[in-house]
């Protein structure tokens, strides 16, 4: 089944399906930066899971600050108003909880 960060940064993800296609209408390069953000929070966390434990620590301290990237792209969507608070709310909490796993994963 996998580790519970993968599934909840896979959740994450599904959850800006809405909000992806909204802002790479309005600002390509936010969109661009808030998808390779979040591509890597879910990578990292899965190439942490097949490594050795200084190569984990590594990718999911790497993890965390990817979420927290995806975290400001998608309030500087809002911010912009691009799309509406109440699309991030759920995704936020999510790419918090992500942060604080990869951060104790990451033996910071």
């Amino acid at each position: 089944m996998g580790l519970i960060i993968q599934q909840k940064a896979l959740q994450a993800a599904g959850g800006l399906r809405q909000l992806l296609p909204v802002v790479r209408k309005r600002d390509k390069s936010l969109f661009e930066q808030i998808h390779r953000a979040l591509n890597s929070v879910v990578l990292n966390i899965a190439e942490a899971n097949g490594n050795d434990a200084g190569t984990a620590r590594t990718r999911f301290a790497s993890a965390c600050g990817s979420a927290k990237e995806v975290r400001a792209g998608i309030q500087l969507a809002v911010a912009y108003g691009y799309v509406p608070t109440s699309w991030i709310s759920e995704v936020d909490i999510a790419l918090d909880e992500i942060c604080a796993m990869s951060w104790r994963l990451s033996g910071r």
